[in-house]
């Protein structure tokens, strides 16, 4: 699971537990999930951001450059019309730590 939002976002409301934070404004972004789809070729990535609309979106974009085996997270951390969203649900969270991203 990687959660696409601003360290802003991932601070005020934690990160899912035992995903990876990469802020997608980064520069090197395409680059970095590349580099973990490559090492984890059969593994699906998921994408999580606040409501399933940047996730959504960055997916088509990484499909674009030929990374596949996604999944989006449609609820997002606060929920959207596909449901309530991680945090309503109680799944878990961590602590955000900046240096993460």
């Amino acid at each position: 699971l990687i959660d696409i939002r601003r360290p802003d976002e991932l601070a005020r409301t934690g990160v899912a537990q035992g995903a990876v934070p990469i802020d997608m404004r980064r520069d090197d972004f395409a680059d970095t999930v590349a580099a973990l789809h490559a090492a984890n070729p059969d593994v699906r990535l998921a994408f999580i951001c606040a409501r399933g609309v940047r996730s959504r979106n960055v997916i088509g974009r990484l499909e674009d450059v030929g990374i596949q085996n996604t999944l989006d997270v449609p609820e997002g951390m606060l929920g959207s019309s596909a449901g309530p969203g991680w945090l309503k649900h109680g799944l878990p969270l961590v602590r955000y730590a900046a240096a993460d991203s």
